[in-house]
């Protein structure tokens, strides 16, 4: 059965469920939400990322690790009142002045057991007599049998009680709107922005009966290899065990360059005057520095930041002079902006000759 709800990148589906919290807060509308996406796509840090922005705490329940009495509750019997009572069990909130999210994560692969359990939580927001407070915002996710996952058809009593949102992998839209703020390892990073196709290859690796595929999660998963592993052939193989072999080895190219690049912590330490010959001189280099620049974004980085990133438009090299050296420094100013509104960091540029440079050059070519 497919799914036939409006087509989202991760970001967007984001936005919709902070607009929903919003709504749901305000007393307008309160209803639970469900996810669907393929393994790895990013649902399960869509609501964690939710969950941190409004400041909630999240209770993350997956579904086909329990029965139904766990959500139920243990009974004991009450001697006074010579009725048979529940213990609520720990997992679900409780707490009315507290917001929190409660995330049923993999609802299409629990067992038709629960279901019935898990409609009273959709719809009445009760298990039993225990009642979810209205600081309570529930989501739900899951995969389909058409992608590959162990997953049960969904039900009409269990879709009516859901507003559905289809999410997919939009490689533009994971690069700005989560690998900056996650700090992802610049070769990551650089290496998608040309490679976008490589994002996600779940469909293509199904058709070819590949057990490995591309996906966010094991992209931020390599993130991870990169920055903890430096044996270079030991780095390979588990980069290749996460991706597959063939992405692995286009990877490993990227990230030898950008490897032998000098480090953005020491161009920031350097003098302005002295970086001029420490910038890569490859497109690759270029896009990895922008990106492990935004990464060290901090207060006390942020000046030298924006003088690094406003200098890329005025190198002068003969290599770099092919490159589309302006393009670039907007994109990363685009990201560097970006990130340094979600910091409050936004008075840097104020009083930077750097950007105030820049800003007039775009004006004058009538890029602003």
């Amino acid at each position: 059965m497919s799914v036939n709800a409006q087509t989202l990148s991760a970001g967007d589906a984001l936005e919709v469920l902070r607009a929903a919290w919003e709504a749901q807060d305000s007393g307008a509308l309160t209803t639970s939400w469900m996810l669907h996406g393929k393994p790895g796509v990013g649902k399960t840090q869509l609501v964690q990322t939710l969950a941190t922005h409004i400041g909630a705490e999240l209770y993350d329940i997956r579904l086909t690790t329990i029965e139904p009495q766990d959500l139920r509750g243990l009974p004991y019997y009450d001697h006074e009142t010579r009725k048979t009572l529940w213990y609520r069990p720990e997992d679900l909130p409780d707490q009315p002045d507290r917001p929190a999210v409660l995330f049923l994560d993999e609802l299409t692969a629990a067992s038709p057991y629960l279901q019935p359990t898990v409609y009273g939580l959709l719809q009445e927001r009760r298990v039993g007599r225990h009642t979810l407070p209205d600081s309570v915002f529930i989501v739900a996710a899951g995969n389909t049998v058409e992608d590959g996952a162990l997953a049960y058809e969904m039900g009409t009593a269990l879709s009516d009680r859901l507003v559905h949102l289809h999410v997919t992998a939009n490689a533009k839209d994971w690069l700005e709107r989560y690998a900056v703020d996650q700090s992802l390892h610049p070769a990551v990073t650089a290496f998608l922005r040309s490679r976008p196709d490589l994002l996600d290859t779940t469909e293509d690796s199904l058709r070819r009966s590949e057990m490995i595929a591309c996906t966010p999660r094991s992209w931020e998963r390599v993130s991870q290899i990169m920055q903890a592993v430096p044996d270079r052939r030991i780095r390979d193989t588990m980069v290749a065990g996460t991706i597959g072999v063939a992405p692995a080895a286009e990877f490993a190219r990227v990230a030898d360059e950008l490897d032998a690049m000098v480090t953005v912590q020491d161009m920031l330490a350097a003098p302005r005057a002295q970086r001029v010959d420490l910038y890569p001189d490859t497109l690759n280099g270029l896009v990895g520095l922008i990106y492990g620049l935004v990464a060290q974004t901090e207060a006390d980085t942020i000046a030298g930041v924006i003088d690094v990133m406003a200098d890329i438009r005025t190198l002068k090299s003969d290599r770099v002079q092919a490159l589309p050296l302006g393009e670039l420094s907007s994109f990363g100013f685009e990201l560097l902006i970006r990130k340094a509104l979600a910091q409050g960091l936004q008075e840097a540029f104020r009083g930077s000759e750097a950007y105030a440079d820049y800003a007039q050059a775009r004006a004058e070519t009538g890029a602003l």
